[in-house]
């Protein structure tokens, strides 16, 4: 099911979210405690950040080994800093094959994603009926075969069609259109999604079927001033709020939140 985070606020190093809390992203690679289903997440691990001093576009380090199991992360992390932070812990689903191409953060120009959740038996469900309603252009862009790659490419989907709409507004859209498609296919989607273009963080708490996989956020940590962590669980003690099921969380980079139902 996967473990993931998100963070936006002053600039931090990698290892202040990855590696030094109790309950730190490395930790919930073999200790999780809010997983839906799997007991540890040891296939490969992701993380993105930005500087946008040196590029719109965001930096990523990923592997396919378990987060625990890199030597080069923990000197990597130390010395990168970010005020806008992804990052992500894999449980591969059955059949999913465990290489860089379905490896995430996912990118798409300036656009980072992340997702915990799963499509039910996805090939035989909606693999095709997904990717029949896409452009050709992201069509192309898809590089492996995850369902999160998938679900991703429908919010892109619209964004392209619709250069008018925000992020939220394109997230929302193909939350909706999953969820009619899980309907009519007779499966059904878990979507924590989280996205960034380096200025905001948008994140989904939803499942076209109930419980939704767990969301918290966090603002204003005691030693993370003007910041909002949004996290599958929470990584120390703090005063973690649960998301709403089925809504969209949304913090710019006045790291104020906004919290929509679906």
């Amino acid at each position: 099911m996967c473990r993931l985070l998100a963070y936006i606020g002053s600039s931090v190093s990698l290892e202040t979210l990855i590696s030094e809390p109790e309950h730190s992203l490395v930790v919930q690679s073999y200790q999780p405690r809010e997983m839906l289903s799997g007991v540890v997440n040891a296939d490969g691990f992701g993380v993105g950040w930005y500087n946008l001093i040196k590029d719109n576009n965001p930096f990523i380090y990923k592997n396919t080994l378990p987060i625990w199991n890199d030597v080069n992360l923990p000197s990597l992390s130390r010395y990168v800093e970010s005020d806008n932070i992804l990052a992500y812990v894999r449980s591969a689903t059955a059949g999913q094959a465990l290489d860089l191409s379905n490896s995430q953060p996912f990118q798409y120009d300036n656009l980072l994603f992340i997702h915990n959740g799963r499509i039910d038996q996805f090939r035989q469900t909606l693999y095709r009926p997904i990717r029949s309603i896409l452009s050709d252009e992201i069509y192309n862009w898809i590089r492996g075969n995850t369902d999160s790659e998938h679900m991703f490419a429908m919010v892109l989907n619209y964004l392209l069609a619709n250069p008018g709409k925000s992020i939220e507004q394109a997230l929302h859209l193909a939350l909706i259109e999953l969820n009619q498609l899980a309907q009519k296919f007779q499966t059904y989607a878990l979507a924590n999604l989280v996205i960034s273009d380096g200025k905001s963080i948008i994140a989904s708490r939803y499942a076209t079927k109930l419980p939704a996989p767990s969301l918290y956020w966090l603002k204003n940590a005691e030693n993370l001033p003007n910041s909002v962590i949004i996290a599958s669980e929470p990584l120390f003690n703090g005063d973690w709020n649960a998301c709403p099921e089925n809504s969209i969380i949304s913090v710019g980079e006045d790291c104020e939140i906004r919290i929509e139902q679906i």
